[in-house]
């Protein structure tokens, strides 16, 4: 069976609250999604990340947050044939000031910064609202600790 590995990230910025960044993907069929892709050959899951983050929303100053990594795996079929996929995602911060400078590239068709529980109610696939959710618990526990500090 063939394999696949794919890194992403869950993108956020805190406003009052924090806000996700969700992109539209419209290649076969419409959903909300985090951007993610492919790991290449020698490259790391943090390498991997940023390239993508950088391709699909043109963000770059980008904070990696530690200690968040969630992988989600699944399986689907191409061309007839079984292929086992897994993806590993990270937690990015970026600062307010940089929410505006997103882009997107031909696989999506628009992007929206959204609250958790807009974003809760959008994405349409289970295991990315379990990814979120995740999330989102880190983040409330990251940004209490940063004030306490």
């Amino acid at each position: 069976m063939k394999q696949e590995k794919s890194a992403g990230a869950v993108i956020y910025y805190i406003a009052d609250e924090p806000l996700f960044l969700l992109l539209q993907n419209t290649l076969k069929t419409t959903y909300w999604e985090f951007p993610k892709g492919k790991i290449e050959e020698n490259e790391e899951v943090e390498e991997t990340v940023k390239r993508e983050v950088k391709e699909e929303t043109e963000l770059k100053n980008l904070e990696i947050i530690q200690g968040f990594r969630h992988t989600l795996k699944w399986f689907f079929k191409f061309k007839g044939e079984l292929i086992s996929k897994e993806a590993i995602y990270l937690l990015i911060r970026i600062q307010k000031e940089d929410k505006d400078k997103v882009g997107i590239n031909h696989e999506h068709e628009k992007f929206e910064w959204m609250s958790y529980e807009t974003a809760i109610q959008k994405i349409q696939i289970k295991s990315n609202r379990n990814l979120l959710e995740k999330a989102y618990k880190f983040i409330l526990e990251h940004e209490k600790q940063k004030r306490l500090i």
